[in-house]
């Protein structure tokens, strides 16, 4: 059932409620994180052309929710990110702009996901920002603190995908994908600029 309980969905003021909901994706603790979640669903399900208005001011919150670099966070937003991209017509083609804001942080994970192992990239945030240093760092980490990933990964004998339900790197690559399917002809070049390992789903 909808969370919006008396209220019809489609009537709400899309401009002050969905970027509410948006800024909740970065909340962790229950129930609020699950309102959050649902509540974006829910406007997305049922907003319609109310929805392609309101794309820049989802952005901040998009991005300040990857910057959390917290591996539950992100799964979730992806996901929203996977609904964003369907929920209306042009949304696609909207973000194309902004993924300079959202791509980079998905392109470190990517990277991660790849270069040691399908894990690497979801070890815990706050195991992360131990071996890091970096709280909400905006450059990806550098050589040495991959290598410490790399030796914690292998030598500590912990299965972390024992730990994790979702790969992100998978998420990823589907949200990636949904981004060029419905970007638009500009999409594909654009992500790949940001994500230069991306291969395109559209192109043979």
């Amino acid at each position: 059932s909808s969370l919006c309980f008396q209220v019809e969905i489609e009537k709400l003021d899309y401009h002050h409620y969905l970027p509410l909901f948006f800024d909740g994706l970065c909340e962790m603790a229950f129930p609020y994180e699950f309102f959050a979640r649902q509540g974006i669903h829910d406007m997305l399900e049922h907003g319609g052309n109310k929805i392609l208005p309101v794309i820049p001011q989802l952005i901040i919150p998009i991005k300040n929710a990857l910057n959390l670099r917290n591996r539950q966070v992100i799964c979730v937003t992806l996901k929203v990110l996977q609904h964003l991209v369907v929920s209306a017509d042009m949304v696609g083609e909207a973000l194309v702009p902004y993924y300079r804001q959202i791509l980079p942080i998905l392109n470190i994970f990517k990277n991660m996901n790849g270069e040691f192992s399908r894990d690497a990239g979801c070890l815990p945030s706050l195991l992360y920002q131990l071996i890091s240093g970096h709280k909400v760092a905006s450059d990806p980490p550098t050589q040495p603190y991959l290598f410490k990933f790399k030796f914690l990964n292998s030598g500590d004998g912990i299965d972390y995908s024992q730990q994790k339900r979702e790969n992100i790197g998978d998420l990823i690559q589907e949200t990636l994908e949904a981004f060029e399917r419905y970007g638009g002809e500009d999409a594909f070049i654009n992500i790949k600029y940001m994500v230069p390992t991306y291969e395109s789903c559209l192109l043979n």
